[in-house]
C-alpha cells in the first residue's frame, strides 16, 4: 500500500467515528484544543459525504477501508504525536509569555 493510499484511507476514518454536525462544532482556536486532526478530519467528511452521493458504493468501500488496522493504528499514531506537539507549543508560548512580561515590561 502506497504512502498516498494510506493517507487517503487515513482521512476517511472519520466517516464511522463523528457525524458531519460533530466535526463542525469543533474549533481549533478553542484554548484547550489539541486535536489538529479536527482539519482534515472535516475535509474527510466533505469527500465522504460528496463521494457517498454520486456512489453509495464507493462510500461504503471508503467507510470499510477507514477501518482497517493500518489506518486506525497510523491514526492513532498522528493523535499521539500532534497531542505532544501542541503541548510543547503551549508551553513554549507560555515561556515566551513569562519572559516578555518580566524582562521587557518588568511585571
Amino acid at each position: 500500500m502506497t504512502v498516498s493510499r494510506v493517507s487517503i484511507y487515513l482521512s476517511f476514518d472519520l466517516t464511522k467515528r463523528e457525524s458531519r454536525t460533530e466535526v463542525h462544532s469543533k474549533s481549533i482556536f478553542e484554548k484547550d484544543r489539541r486535536d489538529w486532526l479536527v482539519i482534515p478530519d472535516a475535509i474527510a467528511a466533505y469527500i465522504y459525504e460528496a463521494v457517498n452521493k454520486m456512489s453509495p458504493k464507493v462510500g461504503q468501500f471508503l467507510a470499510d477501508a477507514a477501518q482497517t488496522p493500518a489506518v486506525v493504528v497510523t491514526r492513532n499514531f498522528l493523535i499521539r504525536e500532534t497531542t505532544k506537539l501542541s503541548i510543547l507549543a503551549e508551553q513554549l508560548v507560555e515561556k515566551i509569555k513569562n519572559l516578555w512580561y518580566t524582562k521587557v515590561l518588568g511585571y
